[in-house]
């Protein structure tokens, strides 16, 4: 029988928190068997000792161990390095390949990051955890591999399926058994341990005495939430050792540590399973938003102009109009009546005049322009967003990296985008 405390002092795993204990426990049940594990969990949490302690404790100990990275690998070549590829395969290919499923045969791959992978990607993983076969990038010929595979992910696994991100018999086929990491705020009789571990560590490595936590400190770093959990803590000891010069830390020198919403650290952490984001947590979802409602609000105004011209000017409409353009512009514009016509005048804008023109006795309709209604503009979300790619190409000169960064997003998902629309 292992023993638990073993394990922990092999792999310094340090903390004795109930919810931890338990994924260890599974951790080495499952460790003799070749049954697929997903390793569940917030980043920054440890989730890559699991998958070492079921290689230790498993037969295939004695084979190779391959810890794969998918989120940091470009689509491109992701299949290449998880599948290998002949020579002449692609631009580039100059040798025949051997990947990750090859070379670890008869020991255990971890992959890391799991949720990143592209579909196609997914497809070729499902084979070989349905029969151990796969392709190498370029050939017609079936290869056998024997590999255990534990999976890792930080992301909301069922949301990524309802979002058509991951598929769904992937999923099942990876999670036979699941393990859960719980994050660092969950675990607060394990966070001071963590971080005096850290700071004896730390102590030594840079040759000065070991930094200590007064009672308010300890409060703070206990109560604090720590987004960013073991990886974060591990960063903060690691920075007050090095900087300070009084080796016993207070409350207020612990915070200017922590992020600038460190002053809320003591309130209870508000957490929604399941749900890291809002549908509106990047730039571009905001953007779409807001032009969506503008377009909507501009619409309608159109609508409203052309049914006061229609209707002699009628009271009624013209306070439906009028309402339409305080809800659009706010409570700070000047609204002037010129006669039968209705003048906007916004108080950021006051040199900009909104007007509806006045009859022309020359037109066979009572205003010149009357039957020029023009028809609603489409706002696609689609040609949006291949403007700003081809935006941000243009200005960072075809440069994808350049063009991803100044766009807010991966390079990997950039050049997706580019295949995806033939830019």
């Amino acid at each position: 029988m292992v023993n638990l405390q073993g394990i922990k002092q092999r792999f310094e795993i340090i903390g004795n928190d109930v919810h931890l204990n338990r994924a260890l426990e599974k951790a080495i049940q499952v460790a003799p068997t070749d049954i697929s594990v997903l390793v569940t969990g917030e980043s920054g949490v440890g989730k890559e000792a699991i998958p070492k302690i079921i290689h230790s404790l498993s037969h295939r100990k004695h084979y190779k161990y391959i810890a794969v990275n998918c989120g940091a690998i470009p689509e491109g070549t992701i299949d290449s390095e998880l599948f290998g590829h002949e020579k002449g395969a692609f631009t580039g290919a100059t040798q025949t390949r051997s990947g990750y499923f090859e070379v670890a045969d008869g020991g255990t791959i971890f992959l890391d990051e799991v949720g990143e992978l592209p579909l196609t990607t997914q497809v070729r993983l499902l084979r070989v955890l349905e029969n151990g076969e796969f392709l190498k990038v370029g050939s017609s010929k079936t290869q056998k591999t024997n590999v255990r595979i534990v999976a890792a992910t930080n992301l909301n696994m069922l949301e990524a399926i309802r979002k058509e991100k991951f598929r769904e018999d992937l999923y099942y086929r990876l999670s036979t058994v699941e393990i859960h990491l719980p994050p660092l705020r969950d675990r607060e009789e394990d966070i001071h341990l963590l971080f005096r571990k850290f700071a004896s560590d730390f102590g030594q490595k840079y040759k000065m005495p070991t930094i200590q936590l007064n009672e308010e400190a300890k409060a703070l770093l206990i109560h604090y939430r720590w987004p960013g959990n073991i990886r974060q803590l591990r960063n903060v000891a690691e920075q007050i050792s090095v900087l300070e010069k009084e080796r016993i830390i207070t409350a207020d020198v612990l915070r200017s540590y922590l992020p600038a919403d460190a002053s809320g650290a003591n309130l209870p952490a508000v957490v929604q399973q399941g749900r890291r984001q809002s549908d509106f947590s990047n730039e571009r979802e905001i953007l779409y938003k807001v032009l969506f409602d503008m377009k909507s609000d501009l619409n309608d105004l159109k609508k409203l102009t052309l049914e006061l011209l229609k209707h002699d000017n009628s009271e009624k409409v013209q306070a439906e109009n009028e309402k339409l353009i305080r809800k659009i512009y706010g409570d700070g514009e000047d609204v002037v009546e010129e006669g039968s016509a209705v003048s906007v005048l916004p108080a950021a804008q006051t040199d900009t005049e909104f007007s509806v023109p006045h009859k022309t006795p020359e037109s066979t309709d009572k205003y010149h322009f009357a039957e020029e209604i023009e028809e609603e503009e489409t706002l696609s979300l689609q040609e949006k967003e291949i403007e700003l790619i081809k935006k941000a190409l243009e200005r960072n000169k075809g440069k994808r990296k350049a063009a991803a960064a100044e766009l807010g997003i991966s390079e990997r998902t950039l050049y997706r985008k580019i295949k995806q629309y033939d830019l």
